[in-house]
Formats: C-alpha cells, sequence, structure tokens
C-alpha cells in the first residue's frame, strides 16, 4: 500500500513545553519504521526542537497564524492537501471541536491526541488519550464514529525506548544514582530548586545527573550550581540519550508529562512532580497505582517530602522493585506502532457466519496450527460443526474472521469470556503467516473487544514451543504471569488487562 505522507500540527516553546511535539515525533518515527514520511508544523517552536526533527528527517514548515484559530486550520487543511495527507494529527490544548470539523469539512481523516477532555466536542476520527487516568467519561459528547484509544497501552514513546522491551534491570540494595529531569523547558526553574534541596540529603551519598531542556532558558545557571557542587552533580543539555540515562540511574525526579511512560517503559522508580498544571492528574494516579511517588510542588513543605520520599526509596530494594515491575507492566513502548494500526489498516475483522464453517475447520486442521494447539489430534467434520454452531449460538464467545482489504479471509481471532476474563487465541492462513499480520490482528481485535465488553483482562495461553506466539503475545501488550497446565500440557500464562484495571 502506497503510505501517504502524514501532517502533524504541534508547537513547543518555553511556556507551553516540548511534549507535544515529542509525542509527535515519536508517532512520526514509527511512521518513518514502516516505510512513509512526516511533516510538523508548528506557529511556535525553539531552535533545539528544530534541530532534533531535522536530525530525525522530520519536515518542518512554519506558520506564522495564531495558534488553533480559524486560519491555522485553514492553512493546516491546505498544506495536507498540498502534501497529499489523509491523515492528520493534531496535539495542543488550543484545539477545539471548530479545529477539528475544518479538518473533517476538508476531508481529513483526524487523529486528536489529548489529555485532559478540554474540546467541548470531538468530530476526530481517532481520540488519543495515553494518560493512566483515560476514561470514555472526558469524551462523551463525541461522533458516533469517533473511535478512542485510551490508557498507557497507546503511549507514544521515541524508537529508542524500544531496544529495551527484553531488558531486566537490576535493582541494588542501596540506590545511588539519581536521574533528574523536569521538561523540555521548565520555565520556573524547579530544576534549581530539586538540585539545591537534594544537597541536604545526607543518608548515603549521591550520584545526580540533570538533564536540561534545549528550552531551558536556565541552562547557564544551573551550570554555575553544578560546578559548585563536589563532582556529584552533572548536568547534560538537550540529550539525545535519555533511555541510557534511565536505564542508568537508580530512582527518578521528574516532570510527570510524556516522561513518566518513558520510565514506566524503562522500569525506573520514579518521583514525579506536577510542575505544570496538567500534569496533576497524572501524577496523583500513577501514585495510586503503585508506580510512582507523587511530590506536590506547591505544597509548603515540598523540601521535607522530597527528600523523606527519597531516602523511602534509596533505601527499599523491594519498595524500587515493585514500582519498576509495575512499570513495565503498564508500558512496553509499543504503542505507536499499535496507533498506527488504525492508520494503515491492511485487515478488517467481521463476525463469524455459518458460510466460514468449513473454512474454520481446514484452518484447525493446518499441521502447525494442530501442533500448537492443547489438543493435537485432527478435528473430525462432525466434531467441528457441532463446535461451530455451539459458538456462534453462545452470547459469551465471539469468534472473528480476519480478512485482508479485499475480503480475502487470512485468519480468526477469538474470545471465550467468562465472569469478568476472557481467553484469546489467534490462528492465520499457512500462506498469510510470517508477514506480520497477527499483530495488527491482536491489537484491532483487543480494542474491538474492550469497546464492546466489559472483561477486566484478556487471558492468552501459550505451549512454551511456540516461538512464534511467545514474540507475538508480548509485543501485543500481554505480559507474563506464570506457567500452568491445560490438558497434560505446560503452558505459559500472559495476561492483557484492560487499561482501567492495569497496575
Amino acid at each position: 500500500m502506497d503510505k501517504k505522507p502524514i501532517l502533524f500540527r504541534a508547537d513547543a516553546s518555553a511556556a507551553i513545553g516540548t511534549g507535544h511535539i515529542m509525542r509527535s515525533l515519536a508517532l512520526a518515527e514509527a511512521w518513518q519504521d514502516v516505510g512513509g514520511a512526516a511533516t510538523i508544523a508548528m506557529a511556535q517552536s525553539t531552535p533545539a526542537i528544530e534541530k532534533r526533527l531535522h536530525a530525525r528527517n522530520i519536515q518542518i514548515d512554519a506558520f506564522t497564524t495564531a495558534p488553533g484559530d480559524t486560519s491555522d486550520a485553514t492553512q493546516t487543511a491546505s498544506l495536507a492537501r498540498d502534501l497529499g495527507t489523509i491523515w492528520v494529527v493534531v496535539d495542543g490544548y488550543c484545539f477545539g471541536a471548530r479545529y477539528q470539523s475544518t479538518l473533517k469539512d476538508a476531508g481529513l481523516k483526524v487523529l486528536f491526541i489529548d489529555d485532559n477532555g478540554h474540546s467541548e466536542h470531538y468530530p476526530a476520527d481517532i481520540v488519543l488519550n495515553q494518560n493512566a487516568h483515560a476514561s470514555k467519561k472526558l469524551y462523551v459528547s463525541r461522533a458516533d464514529d469517533t473511535r478512542l484509544l485510551l490508557g498507557p497501552r497507546y503511549a507514544l514513546l521515541r524508537r529508542e525506548f524500544h531496544r529495551w522491551a527484553n531488558w531486566k534491570r537490576q535493582i541494588p540494595d542501596v540506590g545511588r544514582r539519581i536521574l533528574i529531569t523536569l521538561g523540555g523547558s521548565d520555565a520556573a526553574n524547579v530544576t534549581q530548586r530539586v538540585v539545591e534541596c537534594l544537597s541536604g540529603f545526607d543518608t548515603i551519598p549521591l550520584e545526580m545527573v540533570v538533564v536540561v531542556g534545549g528550552a531551558n532558558p536556565n541552562a547557564e545557571l544551573l551550570n554555575k550550581i553544578a560546578s559548585r557542587s563536589e563532582g556529584n552533580v552533572r548536568i547534560e543539555t538537550d540529550v539525545a540519550n535519555m533511555d541510557e540515562l534511565m536505564a542508568w540511574c537508580d530512582v527518578a525526579i521528574a516532570a510527570a508529562g510524556t516522561t513518566s511512560w518513558e520510565l514506566c517503559c524503562l522500569g525506573v522508580p520514579a518521583i514525579l512532580l506536577d510542575v505544570a498544571e496538567n500534569q496533576t492528574a497524572v501524577a496523583q494516579h500513577l501514585n495510586r497505582l503503585g508506580v510512582a511517588v507523587h511530590v506536590d510542588v506547591h505544597e509548603g513543605s515540598f523540601d521535607d517530602k522530597l527528600l523523606s520520599e527519597l531516602a523511602s526509596l534509596m533505601g527499599s530494594a523491594e519498595l524500587r522493585s515493585k514500582m519498576s515491575n509495575k512499570g513495565r507492566a503498564l508500558v512496553d513502548g509499543y504503542g505507536a506502532s499499535r496507533v498506527l494500526s488504525f492508520f494503515d489498516p491492511r485487515i478488517c475483522l467481521r463476525c463469524a457466519e455459518d458460510r466460514d464453517c468449513r473454512l474454520l475447520w481446514e484452518w484447525a486442521n493446518d499441521p502447525l496450527t494442530r501442533a500448537m494447539s492443547f489438543s493435537s489430534d485432527p478435528i473430525p467434520w462432525e466434531a467441528h460443526v457441532s463446535w461451530f454452531q455451539a459458538r456462534l449460538a453462545d452470547p459469551k464467545a465471539i469468534v472473528y474472521i480476519a480478512a485482508d482489504m479485499h475480503g480475502q479471509p487470512v485468519g480468526q481471532l477469538r474470545f471465550l469470556t467468562g465472569a469478568d476474563r476472557a481467553t484469546i487465541s489467534i490462528s492465520l492462513v499457512p500462506e498469510w503467516r510470517g508477514r506480520g499480520l497477527a499483530l495488527e490482528i491482536i491489537n484491532v481485535g483487543v480494542e474491538k473487544f474492550f469497546r464492546m465488553s466489559n472483561v477486566r483482562a484478556i487471558d492468552a495461553y501459550i505451549k512454551p514451543g511456540n516461538a512464534a506466539s511467545l514474540r507475538l503475545f508480548p509485543r501485543a501488550g500481554f505480559f507474563r504471569v506464570g506457567d500452568t497446565v491445560i490438558d497434560g500440557h505446560s503452558a505459559m500464562h500472559f495476561v492483557l488487562e484492560r487499561p482501567e484495571f492495569v497496575a
């Protein structure tokens, strides 16, 4: 399929930070990785952001309009037309319902990246809210066909985080290494306040790396403060290896923005600060989940609270280990590729019908399918017919036929529900294996199933010798929880929890 370029509309500045652009960059990189091109249109920017985008081969178009106004929307639609774009990704709090409608009226598909339900209405094709507290309640007023992608399952992480998927974090008995990163701009200079506060931490000697964003107006001052330390504070400016620094540290003190999900992915125990108003809900919810500790910047007891929480974290390997495991269960780093499953679909799912009975029988008796099943004997036709008719009549069973965009069946996906859980199984037609379709089928099927059911979690059981499925299900967001026995066979148990129940 010809991959049309994607146009992104987002801004960055010392006042609004760089999070909107960094999310757009993560999705743009994922699109590049499958052969697409990306352009980001900005009415506000910083030299550091532009340098980073150019280094990633992202085209930049500078707007002179007021962000979010009618002329901005019109110019975005015009640029999309010139680029031959189908999809426009919009990320920012100044873009509302009228902006989305203007793009839709121009014949464009719109992905709207949101955090707090600020728009009075959502006519976009897709609304993405990657926050752990994301809920349908924020988007009651939306178009009938608007699809919601909610929760950290869809967290947009840049490509450098993908390589840490199978990495095992070592948890020392006593933590000493701290990463301090408070956003791309940190206009209020909370970074200085934190560094000075930690100078009073005398429980154990610390080694600190302070990341200063490219839009931070206080970089020179912070460098002077570091130079007066006894060599235990190092300043890194506008880094390109944030993933390596997160792997290096034992604990992070960070702003509760996009960085929160990066820390989860690397399993970094974190103290989160709400340096912007829109970060409070994120920090509070991750605190409730036990993924991080929230310390309110605006409290009068901030310094004492920060030092107390840091002492607890550094002194307890058990606490850091629990937080690390919960973070990694929450964010696996593949959110951007899941979002793209809805941009450039290669398959569609339909419910199985009577006409599919023989087709499913033939697929089920494929030698590889039988070998990977917990009952490996060939299935007689009469037994299959009885099973198939029972499944179609059972309201607790859902059987999807996956077809390519021309209607050619390529595989099947099944869910069997219990009280509050479901079991998933998948198989592909032999000639369609090895093309990456299984991952897309699960991504689309899981989103559809969560949307139409109330199950709390989905279970997958895999034979130890099924190497393809053992690679597939973690990529689809399933987390291994243990082993069991099914029909006398060893089975590895993987779970995908509904976003609001994760951790």
